[in-house]
């Protein structure tokens, strides 16, 4: 592993309390930390002889692999909380904590445990399906675990092998899993994919709201459609499935729903299938289309890469931060704001290293957006509404462009057509078979 680790030309990056990480040569100590599992010597009959298991089942843990920073400081303060604390009092308190040499030593030492591990799942061969690619663009996203047992139970099947296990159901959602359902779809042949809500509590410590599935397929072969049930309660559901209620998606219309992430609609019954059956005949909202209506999105501040421009308190040269909590359908004064941004520093922000000449900028004009954060059992999942100018935004996906030319900039009709639009039953009817906790852009698009 040291030499697979140098070919990919991996550093070892030692984390600093100010400025970037330092880079040097891996040393074997650094791989010996990791504690290796060698998976050809460990089974060298059923690897070696046998080309793969048999079948495997497992439970995979569900975390992002990345430092926790709440969780590491809990460790030396009661204070600190992971969920009730907000960015701007743990900062403070972290501060304070820094100060001590042996807790700032071990917050360096923790944080250096990461890069050149996560840099090595995104460079590996066996690992080649955790990086999503949409129109030939990588996307970026966090390394979860889950994903990487996926991607590892394949390797370690034997042709025809069987795998069954238990994982978020981001699997058949997110951009990030793209890849994986690529793989799944054209090299496997998923046998099953049944989805829990865990209203019940079927999972201790998790929210009520969190949704995971049961994903079983067999390696080798392809896969044009699938038995599938989402939103069960019943762990008993199990033992019958697949059953006569169960619905067979075919991939082929996931293909044309969903051409650029190949997300799965949570559809329930055949009426909302042959309903995305008439969907799919229309072009997408993201198809650009030469002399037609086209659209583009972008997003504003976001509330922790961003977070040291906010100001707690209203002053002059200052604009206020709107949150995607603060909007309701129709309306941007749900709530007050909280933060403030000095316009100099947003307006700097903004343009990166393009000159300011005063010129007109997004957060100057009428923007329509709707909340990003919001799920498919909430009342309504898609909540859009007008910020007026001299306002910036977080959490809230915005219109950037939608005229027939990409270049221009909307109309006042064009918003409110968009605001309409995006709040009707309609719409909405369709974005809840691909929600789960984000509206993001490709389930839009």
């Amino acid at each position: 592993m040291f030499d697979e680790f140098g070919s990919l030309g991996i550093k070892y990056e030692e984390a600093q309390l100010k400025g970037k990480a330092k880079k040097r040569l891996l040393k074997i100590e650094d791989i010996v930390r990791l504690k290796p599992f060698h998976w050809g010597y460990e089974f060298d009959n059923v690897i070696s002889e046998k080309g793969g298991f048999d079948a495997i089942i497992t439970n995979p843990p569900w975390e992002t692999f990345k430092p926790q920073a709440k969780e590491f400081f809990a460790q030396y303060s009661d204070l600190v909380t992971k969920n009730k604390m907000d960015i701007k009092t743990f900062e403070k308190q972290k501060k304070k904590m820094l100060q001590n040499k042996e807790v700032a030593n071990a917050w360096l030492e923790y944080q250096s445990q990461f890069p050149y591990v996560s840099l090595y799942y995104r460079s590996a061969e066996k690992y080649q399906n955790q990086i999503s690619v949409v129109n030939g663009r990588k996307q970026g996203t966090d390394i979860n675990l889950y994903k990487l047992f996926v991607e590892q139970c394949f390797n370690l099947l034997r042709s025809n092998g069987e795998c069954g296990i238990v994982i978020p159901s981001g699997i058949y959602t997110d951009l990030g899993s793209k890849q994986l359902r690529e793989m799944l779809f054209t090299k496997t042949e998923v046998s099953g994919l049944f989805c829990f809500e865990n209203r019940k509590t079927i999972v201790e410590g998790v929210h009520r709201s969190f949704k995971f599935v049961v994903l079983t397929f067999e390696k080798d072969g392809e896969t044009t459609q699938f038995p599938a049930k989402f939103m069960r309660h019943d762990v008993g559901e199990l033992e019958s499935f697949p059953d006569g209620e169960t619905l067979n998606i075919s991939v082929e219309l996931i293909r044309r729903l969903s051409p650029d992430s190949i997300s799965v609609m949570e559809l329930k019954n055949d009426v909302d299938i042959a309903i995305a059956e008439k969907m799919a005949k229309f072009p997408l909202l993201g198809e650009e289309i030469d002399g037609k209506w086209n659209l583009k999105l972008t997003s504003e501040f976001h509330m922790t890469n961003d977070s040291q421009l906010f100001k707690t308190e209203p002053g002059k040269g200052r604009l206020a931060l709107y949150e995607g909590k603060m909007i309701e359908q129709f309306t941007h004064l749900l709530s007050k704001p909280r933060y403030w941004i000095e316009e100099t520093e947003g307006r700097k922000d903004i343009l990166g290293k393009n000159q300011d000449s005063r010129q007109i900028l997004d957060y100057q004009t009428y923007r329509a957006g709707f909340r990003k954060i919001a799920r498919n059992t909430d009342s309504r999942t898609i909540i859009a509404t007008i910020i007026p100018p001299s306002f910036h935004a977080e959490n809230f996906q915005s219109v950037l462009r939608c005229s027939d030319k990409i270049s221009n900039p909307p109309n006042g009709k064009e918003i409110l057509l968009l605001v309409a639009l995006w709040n009707s039953f309609v719409v909405d009817y369709g974005i809840r078979f691909r929600v789960s906790a984000n509206v993001n852009f490709f389930y839009v698009y």
